[in-house]
């Protein structure tokens, strides 16, 4: 199983970004799919998920801003990222796993995980 990401960058504050995480070694479509983002210092944040039958959920944070969503095609999820604020700057990781058991999406339900993209909003 590999997840690479990419989509990652500098926006100034308000500004829009979109991640894409693109899979390789698995059927997609039977694994759920997160976001997470992990910020200097601090722990790793779930933030956006979705399962095996297109169900989505968002931490409260990025609710109303950013949408999760996936190509099941071309083995792709993504992450569109709007009204960016500074406290969203992070590196973000997606990743896989067979459930969701809560919301938001937390790091033990995962067990493949992609390399990471930063993303850097500035005031």
């Amino acid at each position: 199983v590999q997840l690479v990401e990419s989509g990652g960058g500098s926006v100034q504050s308000g500004g829009s970004l979109r991640l894409s995480c693109a899979a390789s070694g698995y059927t997609h479509s039977s694994y759920c799919m997160g976001w997470f983002r992990q910020a200097p210092g601090k722990g790793r944040e779930g933030i956006a998920a979705i399962d095996s039958d297109g169900t989505t959920s968002y931490a409260d944070s990025v609710k109303g801003r950013f949408t999760i969503s996936q190509d099941n095609a071309k083995n792709t999820l993504y992450l569109q990222m709007n009204s960016l604020k500074p406290e969203d700057t992070a590196m973000y990781y997606c990743a896989a796993g067979f459930v969701i058991r809560a919301t938001p999406p937390q790091v033990a339900d995962f067990g493949y995980w992609g390399q990471g993209t930063q993303v850097t909003v500035s005031s």
